[in-house]
């Protein structure tokens, strides 16, 4: 039975880079999931007749969440919803499977790398027909729809059977109970070489993959020990659990601290990544080695011809504007068109439905192609086991071989969180007035060449977007400033370094970026407007 029930609208439901993303104390008031998932069905002019697919990577409310719009989905007129067993399905497993059905759109519950629990926080992605993030003018109609919604609509039903594979029915609407990992595998076999990679285990090969309790540790565990052969134990935290074991699922130097301390012990395996909470965050780790997101774009462009999807050729590369430079000197090398967007992922899918690019980037941990139309973990530890397997190359030797080529970009990224909403704003609105007037300044040594925000206009559609603000320094340094979308508490600015270097390989990222991190923060008076002497988080 349908019921439409009354509502009153809550004002805090606006979308950020990728979803809505909120602590779990506000999710769980009255009507909450309720009134944001019946304003999004009429933000895009209804669901009736549609097919959607529904996962997420298992955080604390998901269950309870996927029920709820299972309900509100069938009172719409859903045609089907195809779901993950249990609930759960990755972020670029979702992606995948939405484009193989041609499915309307996609629900993935996740707060991608945010902590989870009862305390933590709680997200929801939409992704339309392309398999990638809706645009800023749908999330934006939805956010509209959210502050006059007045009722939805939703089966009076017992909650549906998600651990059995197979076909259900809810009123007239069908639902099938899907295993998310054989599609996913079956992707990952037709891009990457598993002969090669399996032989490489079998030479004594070892590595370690910290799932940290997130949904990719079935996918681990099937691909990297059942399938290509890595030692049993070579997967490490891979049970999803609601509050990701206590865990951070952030895949960097400082939430992944097991993973790291290994890697930099005297008894590490040959190999170490990490994905995060949703699948699509990786880390990629040698032997006492660790390589930058930035740079880990601009490697695995340069070796695309070692894998057999890639290897008649690419299309072009493309990174926010906030990752370093890296990956344009690989692409005026190899003749490629590289663009430059602001951050997140949907930026992206114009250029690769447009066939503009096939790899791209960002600086947060999150490389993918256009083989789906999310960031996606997993492809990207692939990708350098088949590296690795093809060149006989230790990881420290693959990045060494690639600064020899290209020079290095030193590059950290300074996180300033829980700031004032208020604050943020106004730090960021008087800086972009400040910086254009620092052109010819020099800040011993660092003199400004241009200054100013950072406007993208999209090749495709033909729309502008303001995104960050940019320092560009004569002797290439560059400093972005930019608040994270990201957070749920205040605002995050972030502030990114870059310095170039053409011989000079083995210095400390942090020595190296100490004078320009000094001018970034002079320039935008960050402790005496925010109060914090230093960063919350270094990566």
């Amino acid at each position: 039975m349908i019921k439409t029930v009354q509502t009153t609208p809550y004002t805090d439901q606006k979308m950020g880079t990728a979803g809505i993303r909120k602590k779990v104390t506000d999710v769980v008031r009255p009507n909450y999931i309720e009134n944001f998932i019946q304003s999004l069905f009429d933000a895009i002019g209804g669901v009736k007749g549609q097919t959607f697919v529904i996962g997420g990577d298992g955080r604390f409310y998901n269950d309870i969440a996927i029920q709820k719009i299972i309900k509100i989905a069938a009172a719409n007129g859903m045609k089907k919803l195809i779901i993950g067993q249990n609930g759960y399905m990755s972020t670029p497993a979702s992606s995948n499977v939405l484009l193989k059905n041609h499915a309307d759109g996609g629900l993935v519950l996740s707060a991608s790398h945010n902590p989870g629990g009862e305390k933590g926080d709680f997200g929801i992605k939409y992704a339309t027909k392309s398999g990638g993030q809706c645009s800023s003018q749908i999330s934006d109609a939805i956010y509209a729809k959210s502050k006059e919604i007045s009722s939805f609509k939703i089966e009076d039903a017992p909650d549906v059977n998600l651990k059995n594979i197979g076909m259900q029915k809810l009123g007239n609407m069908e639902i099938e109970i899907i295993d998310p990992i054989v599609d996913y595998v079956e992707m990952m076999q037709n891009i990457f070489d598993f002969e090669a990679i399996k032989k490489l285990f079998k030479s004594g090969f070892t590595m370690c993959f910290d799932a940290m309790n997130a949904v990719t540790g079935p996918y681990a565990i099937r691909i990297f020990e059942e399938i290509l052969g890595a030692p049993k134990g070579s997967v490490k935290n891979f049970t999803p659990k609601p509050d990701f074991g206590g865990l951070h699922p952030d895949p960097n130097l400082i939430y992944a601290k097991e993973l790291v301390d290994l890697m930099y012990s005297d008894h590490a395996p040959d190999f170490g990544a990490a994905n995060d909470g949703d699948g699509d965050r990786n880390m990629i780790l040698g032997r006492k080695f660790f390589v930058t997101p930035s740079d880990n774009l601009a490697l695995l462009t340069d070796n695309y011809k070692l894998i057999p999807a890639y290897k008649n050729g690419i299309h072009g590369v493309a990174k926010s504007a906030a990752t370093s430079t890296a990956v344009c000197r690989v692409a005026k090398a190899l003749n490629v068109d590289c663009y430059e967007v602001p951050t997140g992922w949907k930026y992206f899918c114009n250029l690769m439905d447009s066939k503009r690019i096939t790899f791209c980037g960002e600086e947060s941990f999150g490389a993918g192609s256009s083989h789906i139309r999310e960031k996606d973990g997993i492809w990207a530890v692939l990708f350098w086991l088949n590296i690795l397997a093809v060149t006989g190359k230790t990881v420290e030797e693959v990045v060494r071989d690639f600064w020899k080529k290209y020079g290095r970009s030193y590059y950290l990224r300074f996180d300033f969180e829980g700031i004032d909403t208020t604050v943020a704003d106004k730090l960021m609105a008087d800086l972009e007035t400040k910086l254009p007037t620092l052109k010819g300044k020099d800040f011993d040594g660092y003199k400004v060449s241009e200054a100013g925000a950072f406007i993208y206009h999209d090749p495709v559609d033909g729309s502008s977007t303001k995104n960050g603000l940019i320092a560009w320094f004569e002797n290439g340094a560059r400093i972005v400033y930019r608040l994270s979308g990201t957070g749920t508490n205040g605002a995050t600015l972030r502030v990114y370094l870059e310095v170039f270097e053409k011989s000079n390989f083995d210095a400390e990222p942090k020595k190296m970026l100490e004078r320009l991190a000094e001018v970034a923060f002079e320039i935008a008076e960050v402790k005496a407007r925010t109060g914090k002497a230093k960063a919350d988080v270094i990566t």
